[in-house]
This record gives structure tokens, C-alpha cells and sequence, in this order.
């Protein structure tokens, strides 16, 4: 993290045992309760459970990170959030303070076109995608998933796979009317709840009234953040940052859903709250709060906060891209009475199976150089190829050029025709030799090629590997090992995970 960006995140990786040692507030036995009884009706293994119950622990502390609700549990960094924040907790829990690992499902999100897509990369190399047509700016945690089960597992059965596996993933997504956000959810207590993983879904009836509170505070000055987020992005700019957050004139944090459905932005002006359809009063607002306190929900400059006034967060684990974001808070955790917690860098993963392993060894290629410029990488190997074709090639000359010279050492006349010919020979011979060379050359390159090509569908298919699949690719192709190998890893850093 640079110097400028710990200006405005004051607690890093170091700093988590101080944070740890500082009191916080939480209604920590009513977030128990809640969290135990969501975690039942979702069937979630015992060690998520007794995670949810420790909680209630008077000096509790949580490591929180979370994710959108992404199909098939989304992009495989979604499971190295979890990891970090299951490590973390590992690390610093003890008897007298509890540290429980906490993943924030964010349900509320209405981006269903980030969510609604998956694609795998089986065995022989073959893509199997699918994209779901969802709803658009409905939150996830309001769509039913049972429309869309049979052509998930359809593609679970496309794919092939480990049966036992298959059986796990289908098993976890059926049964009971699940929305899309709870079927996120039982994937990843199906997989990581076994090492005591708590997922948290605000929208879930056993838990959304815990955010009311700081909702009503939102409802009772609703610029305010806004215009926080604002003046510290103002700042970053100064410190040569440039802000990931900006709110616009009457933007508040705050959205609500609809009698349709659709979640829309809330804006104030005059005493009057407006999402595009029509106006609402502060009373009448607050009257849905407490009637059905799921439909009033956080916008990005909120929802970490939001988090924060109910988890007794010390540690918050987030990606690369959303450091900057959570820089922008600051201000908006100080309007709720909190301090920010320890922001800390989540762990990044490339997985190497052995055919990619081969490769990149014959090359010398580190994978996280190669997924950071692909290309670079093709066009260094291809220029060192070439190069070293080139030398033979002038080596060959050499030799060519050494027994035209050798003919004026040879004065007698007899010697002529030999010469001759044994210099026609060797002519002949160095020129096949060099276009066998430049065939085989030819040759390399597009075996290189071919080989490049595999590992970009491997390691940068559209961006680095961690964005493009989902960590349950790699469990269906070699089933708990690779569970075994990730829950080997540090909790931050970028590392390997090795499935050779």
C-alpha cells in the first residue's frame, strides 16, 4: 500500500492485533441469534453454526469480506476472499476474543448483469459458458433461482467432472425456493462452511432489521455521507489518488426497491426524497424501514459501513480494486460513530495444472508476469528464438566463408577440381542444413504459439485467471485437493496453488 493511501486507511495487516485490543460495539447477541437461525434454514454444516454462536461472545471480533453473488459462486477470487478472511481468524482467535470469519453476501446488488454469467474450461480444453437471463436492477436477493436450476446443472453435466462433486453443486442449488443470493450461499457453506465460514445476506428477514438503525440515521441527514465521500475523494486527489466513489448533485447512499421489483436511487431535494418514479416523504420512508427494512438498502459509499454498525468488524478483507474505495469512507464511518477497521489486501491464487506447469517451465515464464502481458510475454520468447536462429545462421556463413578462404592456401593446379567440388559439396550441404534450420525454426514457432495459446485459455482468457473462473472448476476437475492446497496458503500475498 503507498504512503498516500495509507493517509486515508489508517490500519493495515500490522496493525489488526491493536485493532483487536480496541473495544467495539455491536448488537452482538441479536446478530448471533440472527445469523444462527439464517444459517440453519440454509443448512449449514456445524462449524459455520458454532462460528455464528461464538459471535455472541462480549468481546467478539469479526474478519469480514465479501462478494457479489456470482453463479457458481463466481470468479475464483470470491473463494481467496473467504480464505483470507478464514485465515486471518485462524491466526488471532482465541478463547477471550473470538475472531470469526464473516463473508458479507451483497445480496442487495442490483448489477445482475455481473452476476449472471459463468464459464468453465474442462479437460481437453473445451469452454462451456452459460448466461442466465435475469431480472435487470433487481437485487439478487429477490430473484428465485429454480427457473434457471435445470440449465445450471445442465451445464455441470456439459462440463463432466467428478460425480461426487456434481452431486454436491446440483444438491446445494435444489430444493426449497431459494432466491439466486441463497443459493450463493449454500455453495459456499456447502465447500468452506466445514472450516467454520459465516455467510451474512442483509436481505435475509432473520437479519435485515439489524440495519435499521444506521438506515434511520441515513433517512434523517441523507446528504451527508454523500457529501463526505465527496470531500475525501477531493483529497485523494490532492494526494495525487484518484477516487473510485463520486456522488452527484442529490445523490444519496441510500436505494429502494420498488413495488416492481427494481431498485432505484434515492435522491433528496427540498425536503423530499425522489428515485425517478415518484416522491416519498421521510416519514413514509421510514414507515417501509420498519415494515420491510429489506427494501431500503446501501449504496457502494454505505455498504461497508452499514456492515460495520452491526459486525464487530476488526478486520476488513478486500481485493486490489476496491482499496481505493474504501479509502473514500472515512468520513462516512466518523458520521456513524466508527472508525475504520484494519484494510487488508485480500490473497490472490493462480492455479497451475500440470500441462500448464510443463509449459510454463520450458519457457522460464512466471504465470503472474504472463497473465500481466500475455503478448510481452509470446513476443520476448519469439525474439530469443529468433535470435538464437540467427546465430546459427551466421555461424554457418562462417563456415562457408572459412573454406572459400582456405582455397588460396591450396596452390597446386591439381588440387583445383577437388577444391571445387568439396566446396560445391559443402555449399550445398550448409544451405540444407540452414533451411532445415529455418524450418524447424518455422516449426518452433508455431509450436510455441499453439502452447502460448494454451496458456492464455488458462491463466488469461479475458483478463487474469482468477477474474475468469470459478475456484468449483478447479473441485469438479480434481475434487477436495484443491480445497487442501488453497486452505495451505498464506492469507495475503499472490501465490501459486498447485495442481500438479
Amino acid at each position: 500500500m503507498s504512503e498516500a493511501l495509507r493517509h486515508f486507511l489508517p490500519f493495515g495487516l500490522e496493525d489488526l492485533p491493536a485493532v483487536l485490543d480496541t473495544p467495539k460495539s455491536a448488537p452482538r447477541e441479536a446478530l448471533s441469534a440472527g445469523l444462527v437461525a439464517y444459517l440453519k434454514r440454509l443448512g449449514a454444516p456445524q462449524a459455520s453454526l458454532e462460528a455464528a454462536r461464538r459471535l455472541a461472545h462480549p468481546h467478539s471480533r469479526a474478519a469480514v469480506s465479501g462478494q457479489q453473488a456470482g453463479l457458481l459462486t463466481g470468479p475464483a477470487f470470491t473463494f481467496y476472499k473467504a480464505h483470507s478472511a478464514l485465515k486471518l481468524a485462524a491466526e488471532h482467535d482465541t478463547p477471550e476474543r473470538p475472531l470469526v470469519p464473516v463473508f458479507w453476501i451483497a445480496s442487495q446488488d442490483a448489477d445482475t448483469e455481473e452476476i449472471r454469467s459463468v464459464e468453465l474450461l474442462d479437460f481437453e480444453e473445451r469452454p462451456h459458458t452459460l448466461s442466465l437471463e435475469l431480472p435487470p436492477a433487481h437485487p439478487a436477493g429477490r430473484i428465485r433461482f429454480a427457473p434457471y436450476f435445470e440449465s445450471v446443472c445442465a451445464l455441470i453435466g456439459r462440463f463432466g467432472g467428478l460425480p461426487a462433486i456434481q452431486e454436491r453443486l446440483c444438491r446445494a442449488m435444489l430444493g426449497g425456493d431459494w432466491s439466486y443470493s441463497e443459493v450463493f450461499a449454500r455453495l459456499m457453506l456447502e465447500f468452506l462452511g466445514p472450516r467454520g465460514l459465516v455467510v451474512l445476506d442483509p436481505m435475509a428477514p432473520e437479519l435485515a432489521a439489524l440495519f435499521a438503525p444506521a438506515l434511520e440515521r441515513e433517512l434523517e441527514n441523507p446528504l451527508a455521507s454523500s457529501e463526505a465521500i465527496n470531500h475525501t475523494a477531493q483529497e485523494m486527489r490532492r494526494a495525487g489518488l484518484e477516487p473510485g466513489l463520486g456522488r452527484g448533485e442529490g445523490a444519496t447512499n441510500l436505494f429502494l426497491e420498488g413495488p416492481d421489483g427494481i431498485r432505484r436511487l434515492l435522491r433528496f431535494a427540498e425536503g423530499q426524497f425522489r428515485d425517478g418514479e415518484r416522491s416519498y416523504g421521510r416519514a413514509e420512508l421510514q414507515q417501509i424501514l420498519r415494515a420491510e427494512p429489506s427494501r431500503l438498502t446501501p449504496a457502494a459509499g454505505l455498504r461497508p459501513v452499514l456492515q460495520d454498525t452491526v459486525l464487530p468488524t476488526a478486520a476488513f478483507v478486500v481485493g486490489p480494486g476496491e482499496l481505493r474505495y474504501v479509502a473514500e469512507l472515512g468520513g462516512v464511518y466518523g458520521l456513524h460513530g466508527l472508525s475504520l477497521p484494519a484494510v487488508i489486501r485480500r490473497m490472490g491464487a493462480t492455479v497451475l495444472e500440470a500441462p500448464i506447469q510443463r509449459i510454463l517451465n520450458k519457457y522460464g515464464l512466471d504465470p503472474w508476469a504472463f497473465q500481466a502481458d500475455p503478448e510481452g510475454a509470446f513476443k520476448q520468447v519469439l525474439a530469443t528464438q529468433d535470435e538464437r536462429v540467427q546465430r546459427l545462421c551466421v555461424h554457418l556463413s562462417r563456415v562457408d566463408a572459412e573454406f572459400e578462404a582456405l582455397g588460396e592456401l591450396l596452390t597446386d593446379p591439381t588440387l583445383a577440381r577437388p577444391r571445387h567440388r568439396a566446396q560445391v559439396r559443402i555449399h550445398h550441404e550448409l544451405e540444407r542444413l540452414k533451411r532445415k534450420l529455418l524450418d524447424a525454426a518455422l516449426h518452433q514457432e508455431n509450436t510455441t504459439g499453439a502452447q502460448f495459446a494454451r496458456l492464455q485459455r488458462h491463466l488469461a482468457p479475458n483478463g487474469p485467471q482468477e477474474r475468469a473462473y470459478p475456484f468449483l472448476m478447479y473441485l469438479l476437475k480434481h475434487g477436495e485437493i484443491a480445497l487442501e492446497r488453497l486452505q495451505q496458503l498464506p492469507a495475503t500475498g499472490n501465490h501459486i496453488l498447485s495442481l500438479v
